[in-house]
């Protein structure tokens, strides 16, 4: 990057002025039963709270549809995911072979040879693909309060091209970044492209921190603008080692962690998801860590645990959120 110290604030401070020059067409939509005028804020005594859209995978989610539970929950910024490009018509690869189904050598040449088909034209799709698309989505949502804060195109094994292309649409989105899963080949890669564009590579985590040999500063260090996405469910489950520790020692490279609730490895029933308040994971602790030092660090739910039959992912975010808010008040 030409300033490898640029901040997540700074970023979405500058990427908001630069909006005003954006020219846009809004979509047409309806996410309007709010009080008129009042608009969602999830920013609690200092601590950005928020969500991944990857939290709503269960049900319906295109653009608008997320749009309208973000803002049942009173969430003012995001992780968008897959809803981007696939709200924006992206042709879809083959579907996956059935659990337990034995394929044939034909049978697997002709889905590899089907799979390097759809990703070619996938990579056409994206090089194509007009960032006017991505300045309405961002028009969309930022009229109605919410902020794009991370988009995770997870894009490391793209083509260089597409890397740029994704770079190009979080910048216009007014995102800080991009996420992708923690591994050495990502690292690597993601990070030259992240310099390049002044902005940022965020990894996110799941169980490696319990793997021997795990070693996040080698990790970090393949780029200035490399960063850690903390889950800090996934990584309790994992280690039973407090958060916070690793926190501490790594705010300001951590833009943002993913929260959960989850059992220790030594638990009955070890590294399980289970609902805000009934897992181990010491969720307060590391908000009012947060709160107390004012670390400008995004606080994501994801949603992963298994939904009761009488409710629903948009109402379970909101208890997530409204658990989270409870404990920062």
């Amino acid at each position: 990057m030409k300033n490898p110290a640029i901040s997540r604030r700074k970023f979405l401070g500058t990427t908001a002025a630069a909006a005003a020059g954006i020219s846009v067409v809004p979509f047409n939509y309806s996410c309007t039963n709010k009080k008129k005028g009042k608009k969602p804020n999830s920013k609690v005594n200092g601590v950005q709270l928020g969500l991944t859209t990857y939290s709503y995978r269960s049900i319906p989610n295109g653009l608008e549809e997320v749009l309208g539970y973000v803002l049942k929950a009173g969430v003012n910024a995001l992780e968008m995911r897959r809803v981007l490009e696939e709200g924006l018509g992206i042709p879809q690869g083959p579907p996956r072979a059935p659990r337990g189904v034995k394929l044939t050598d034909q049978e697997k040449a002709e889905r590899a040879a089907a799979a390097d088909a759809a990703r070619e034209e996938q990579r056409q799709w994206r090089l194509s693909l007009p960032m006017q698309k991505y300045a309405d989505i961002r028009k969309m949502y930022n009229d109605a309060g919410v902020d794009l804060h991370i988009v995770k195109f997870a894009p490391s094994k793209w083509s260089d091209e597409e890397i740029d292309y994704a770079y190009e649409a979080t910048k216009v989105l007014g995102a800080y970044g991009i996420t992708d899963e923690a591994s050495e080949f990502a690292c690597k890669r993601l990070g030259k492209f992240a310099e390049k564009h002044d902005s940022l590579a965020i990894y996110h985590t799941h169980g490696q921190f319990g793997d021997h040999g795990f070693d996040l500063d080698t990790l970090l260090g393949y780029s200035p603008a490399n960063r850690l996405n903390l889950d800090v469910g996934h990584y309790y489950g994992a280690t039973g080692k407090h958060p916070n520790e690793i926190i501490e020692k790594y705010h300001d490279q951590i833009p943002m962690i993913h929260v959960k609730d989850k059992t220790g490895p030594n638990h009955d029933t070890p590294n399980a998801n289970r609902p805000f308040g009934e897992g181990e994971t010491p969720i307060a602790d590391v908000l009012l860590l947060l709160k107390e030092e004012q670390w400008p660090i995004d606080v994501f739910v994801e949603l992963e645990y298994k939904i009761a039959d009488d409710s629903d992912p948009v109402k379970e975010v909101i208890k997530c959120i409204e658990y989270m808010r409870n404990i920062l008040e």
